[in-house]
């Protein structure tokens, strides 16, 4: 395992600590990681399969907030010298969306793990643009068998 540093800006390594590829990769930056918390980014591209008139659709903020969860999921992964588990969506207890981000925008998510067991990984989520916060919510998690 190399020696990494945060914040890893390189997309193609952020990238490798998720199931998800490309066109449906929503994250390209890990900012921080501790302990139960994730700090993710994203810089709107114009080839995004989610942005249309040059804004990033709903459904794109809400993969980008699971596909962070995946990115904390497979990071830890990483660091135990594991490959990334494939995980889905397991329910979305709530999503409040109050802007949505334009290209080449850079979103900044926080993950905050509430709790984690056997596979399951339930979080409160929030998306930030330029401080100000866009998007929330609360997110369980499974990992594929």
């Amino acid at each position: 395992m190399e020696n990494v540093v945060l914040p890893i800006l390189d997309k193609n390594f952020v990238e490798n600590l998720i199931p998800q590829k490309f066109p449906f990769v929503m994250v390209d930056k890990l900012i921080d990681f501790k302990e139960n918390e994730i700090v993710v980014g994203l810089t709107v591209p114009e080839n995004n399969i989610f942005v249309k008139d040059a804004v990033f659709q709903e459904s794109g903020l809400i993969e980008h907030m699971a596909q962070s969860v995946a990115l904390y999921t497979g990071y830890q992964f990483y660091l135990k010298q594991q490959p990334a588990p494939v995980g889905y969506i397991g329910s979305i207890k709530s999503i409040e969306i109050n802007q949505l981000p334009k290209l080449n925008d850079e979103i900044e998510t926080i993950v905050t793990v509430l709790h984690e067991f056997m596979g399951v990984t339930l979080v409160d989520i929030s998306s930030k643009l330029n401080g100000v916060e866009i998007a929330k919510g609360q997110m369980k998690t499974v990992l594929a068998n």
